[in-house]
């Protein structure tokens, strides 16, 4: 019979430091599977435009729409964003064309019709032993309107914070440029991502109720 060879290799166990090596190189933490999956979200891209870049309020071609708006319906409802800033492109223009602002903020104003329109009473404070007192002021429109110089174009009310108003008194303010041809009303009723504008009697529900 033919005898056949067998060659046997013995091969030497791993070493305790090689193996907790493989099983180091092996085990993954979970905060670097954290950090994977964060890569992997943030590259699954995020889209720019020139706006991003330039200011959004900056390549916005609306101011022209934004003029004939306000001259169209005297009374406008705008909603800014959070951030702000994009109003005061909106404001300027208006400044160019001759207008002069009455800047009001809604939260205290009382009964706008009586503030605007009518001399309206305060009065001031006092420690407990003087006399409730109580001075009148002249009407913040009217006097405004009397001290504009001649070249100027009209008066604009910028109401801040409109939206605390109820809606007796938004549709005040959107009837106020028919009893003061030459007054034009802006009121901030809200935010929005984008500044976006529409006519106050909109907003106020006037138009429905004529």
């Amino acid at each position: 019979m033919a005898s056949h060879a067998v060659c046997i290799q013995r091969v030497a166990p791993p070493r305790s430091g090689a193996a907790s090596q493989v099983n180091k190189s092996k085990t993954v933490s979970p905060f670097s599977v954290n950090i994977i999956t964060r890569r992997k979200r943030r590259s699954s891209g995020v889209r720019c435009s020139i706006a991003d870049f330039i200011g959004g309020d900056l390549v916005k071609p609306d101011i022209g729409r934004w003029l004939d708006d306000v001259e169209k319906h005297k009374a406008i409802a705008i909603y800014t964003p959070h951030e702000g800033g994009y109003e005061g492109r909106y404001l300027n223009r208006l400044k160019e064309q001759g207008y002069y602002f009455l800047d009001i903020s809604a939260r205290g104003l009382g009964d706008p019709e009586t503030t605007l329109l009518n001399p309206y009473p305060v009065c001031p404070a006092h420690l407990g032993k003087q006399p409730i007192a109580r001075w009148y002021y002249p009407p913040e429109v009217d006097y405004r309107l009397s001290a504009l110089p001649p070249n100027a174009k009209g008066l604009v009310v910028w109401v801040i914070e409109a939206k605390v108003l109820s809606k007796s008194e938004l549709q005040f303010l959107a009837l106020l440029p028919s009893l003061r041809p030459n007054v034009r009303v802006v009121a901030e009723c809200g935010n929005w991502r984008k500044f976006m504008w529409k006519p106050l009697a909109e907003i106020a529900e006037l138009a429905a109720q004529e």
